[in-house]
């Protein structure tokens, strides 16, 4: 047994020793491959520290000898698979979550040192510009940033900016490096690593319903197949947030951003939802009046557009001072809102009087009274009347008579719905007529106007009007007419068809479009309309007429507050008689200026433009009087042509086509519109009752029609 234990123990201590032989021969090796190592690393001038600039991560195994361009190395462009440098780089940024915020830039010049090894290599040729890591990004993509180029020298400063260039651009991570080689031949070769982000596969929108997916996705899908880049990611951000403004969701925004590790990007959004509308300061106006006239809901996406629309809706009522409303965060539901409309009523209750001069109703003085806000329902009803002297400044054609004039109106601003409105008036109206020569024309009916704001351009609105009106035309002066009617050969027979009046019942369709920037001062925008009238003859339907006339005004901003407004109106028979006393007629204050009443022509058809230049009086328009602020001197031209005239033209030689020029002042007076006073010069034949050397036109108002 003791025997048997003696020859256990020599085996042990033989094994023993083999073991430690074996381990000094492999200490041995391991020494002799480091010292190797170490001495290939001092034949190698070009690797110092000061040739490589970029963050920490590129390990000794990235560098190259320079004394063979055959050396096996990492930068190896014909390796398919990653080298082990890059792998690491992407192994350790999948184990770093992405956030949407600018990285810290490189302090690329921590890392350059001004030692003799960089400096040989100063100013040497570049052969080539290599890279290293690049995926989906072309490489003609990042030399096009660089300023370094093939067959140029090299600078360690060049390249440093150039780090900067390629890392601004987004695509990579903040591991980056660059070594510059000297070849053989003395030249440099840039190499140059880099680490791409993660590629974006996909994106995902969430929480938009007010704007399609499809339409937000297109400022995304150009990044697709492409690294994840921070600077295009929070552009396309500020682009969809702008485009929710752009449309007048101003509350929305977008929450958050987050990726996925497969690469996709998810986007949420939060539109800004109305959470309750409150009214405050109304005292006489129910509340049902003001809340029906606000289109906004509660549950829809806030949209200042709509809100503004809405605040106009309620201002035009005429029963309040002022309309604001105010946007707080909802107490009650997250990332929604609640709106408050403040109201500031005005006395709505008026009597007016007043006075002044117009061309059609001379020398004339005014009493109204109204009520904008009857029963506090935002309605308007006014009764107003006029007396005038009659036309002034006119030739023989016109009769001296008193003009009067009465109406009562009703406007209901809320009918079935708040985009539609209802106006009834009824009216009277003996005047001299400038229709007929010589004649008294006495007007008296009633018309109902239903008006509808298009919902598909709030610029646009259609209306229809339904209207009974009785035209009576007598003698004012035979004697006169008859000499006329002897002196041009024309029969007597033909004054009664002058005369001719009688009941009409009519029915006119219209659309009005208009964008100005002010009915005050106007100074960009368009105003146009198209209007058809088909009136039927009730005593005679014979008398049964139809015509179109349309009309459309451009305003142009000039320097800061001048103004070029063009304007083209027509119009004409489309079937039927149309008696004289409803004949279309140019010369006046409303058409060609520099003419009297009528003085071009009337007829059943016509054509005419017009161009006038506005511009503020100097140093008037910097008071604080409105009236002043508001007055704008004028230079115009004006030019038209009537068809198928009358006989009147031919007894008083109208030209019945003319052309003007002149200036004149024009201001708004609220209530009234634009008041005018022009002085106009006839540049073609005023014919034989014109105004050769001139003409004054007063006007209230602007026509459409």
């Amino acid at each position: 047994m003791f025997t048997f234990f003696l020859i256990m123990l020599k085996s042990y201590r033989r094994v023993v020793v083999v073991r430690k032989e074996k381990n000094l021969a492999r200490n041995s090796i391991k020494k002799i491959f480091l010292a190797l190592i170490l001495v290939s690393f001092i034949q190698v001038p070009s690797l110092a520290i000061d040739d490589v600039w970029g963050g920490s991560g590129l390990m000794e195994d990235a560098y190259q000898s320079e004394t063979s361009s055959q050396s096996s190395t990492v930068f190896d462009t014909t390796n398919s698979g990653p080298s082990t440098v890059e792998q690491n780089y992407y192994e350790q940024q999948q184990s770093e979550p992405s956030a949407y915020s600018e990285n810290k830039t490189p302090d690329i010049t921590d890392l350059i040192d001004t030692s003799t090894a960089t400096a040989d290599k100063e100013n040497k040729i570049i052969k080539d510009i290599e890279f290293y890591g690049l995926n989906s990004i072309p490489k003609d993509e990042l030399l096009s940033k660089m300023k370094m180029k093939a067959g140029e020298p090299y600078t360690k400063s060049d390249l440093q900016e150039d780090l900067r260039a390629i890392y601004s651009t987004g695509y990579f991570t903040e591991k980056m490096k660059a070594v510059p080689n000297v070849n053989s031949d003395g030249t440099v070769t840039i190499k140059i690593v880099v680490q791409e982000n993660i590629p974006v596969k996909d994106f995902t929108i969430d929480g938009n319903t007010v704007i399609p997916t499809s339409e937000i996705i297109g400022f995304l899908d150009g990044m697709k197949g492409k690294p994840q880049n921070i600077s295009e990611i929070n552009q396309a951000i500020a682009k969809i947030q702008d485009l929710y403004i752009q449309k007048g969701y101003i509350l929305s925004r977008v929450d958050s951003v987050t990726d996925d590790p497969d690469g996709t990007i998810n986007i949420s959004i939060k539109e800004g939802v109305i959470d309750k509308i409150m009214i405050e300061g109304n005292e006489k106006t129910k509340d049902y009046i003001i809340a029906r006239n606000i289109l906004t809901e509660p549950g829809m996406v806030y949209n200042e557009n709509l809100v503004k629309e809405d605040l106009v809706r309620l201002y035009a009522t005429q029963a309040f001072k002022d309309v604001t409303r105010e946007i707080e965060p909802s107490p009650d539901v997250p990332d929604a809102y609640d709106i408050t409309i403040k109201i500031k009523e005005q006395r709505t209750a008026s009597i007016s009087v007043g006075g002044g001069l117009d061309t059609v109703t001379g020398l004339f003085g005014s009493l109204g009274i109204s009520e904008n806000n009857f029963r506090g329902r935002a309605e308007r009803i006014s009764l107003t009347g006029l007396a005038g002297t009659g036309v002034i400044m006119n030739d023989n054609s016109v009769k001296d008579h008193m003009n009067l004039q009465a109406e009562l109106s009703y406007f209901k601003p809320y009918f079935f719905n708040a985009d539609t409105s209802l106006n009834t008036r009824l009216f009277f109206r003996d005047f001299g007529s400038y229709q007929i020569p010589m004649a008294i024309e006495r007007r008296f009916g009633g018309e109902m106007t239903v008006a509808h704001k298009l919902k598909k351009n709030r610029h646009a609105t259609a209306t229809f009007s339904l209207g009974l009106e009785d035209i009576n035309v007598k003698e004012g002066d035979f004697n006169k007419i008859a000499m006329l009617y002897r002196a041009y050969n024309v029969p007597l027979s033909e004054r009664a068809k002058q005369l001719e009046g009688g009941l009409f019942l009519s029915l006119s369709p219209a659309l009005l479009f208009d964008t100005r920037d002010s009915a005050t001062v106007t100074r960009h925008g368009t105003m146009a309309s198209l209007r058809f009238d088909e009136s039927f003859g009730m005593n005679g339907f014979n008398k049964t007429n139809g015509r179109l006339t349309g009309m459309i005004k451009q305003y142009i901003p000039i320097a800061k507050k001048s103004s070029l407004a063009l304007t083209v109106k027509g119009g004409g028979a489309i079937h039927g008689h149309i008696p004289e006393v409803m004949a279309y007629r140019l010369g006046g204050p409303y058409t060609i200026r520099g003419f009297k009443m009528s003085g071009v022509g009337t007829g059943n058809a016509f054509v005419m433009g017009s161009a006038e230049f506005a511009t503020p009086i100097p140093f008037m328009d910097r008071t604080r009087i409105a009236f002043l602020n508001n007055l704008r001197f004028t230079v115009w031209m004006d030019a038209g042509k009537v068809f198928d005239g009358t006989v009147s033209n031919k007894i008083y030689d109208r030209p019945m086509y003319a052309v003007s020029a002149g200036v004149g002042l024009k201001v708004f007076v609220p209530g009234m519109g634009p008041v005018s006073i022009d002085y106009g010069i006839p540049l073609t034949n005023s014919g034989r009752n014109g105004a050769k050397h001139g003409y004054f036109t007063f006007g209230v108002g602007d026509l459409m029609y």
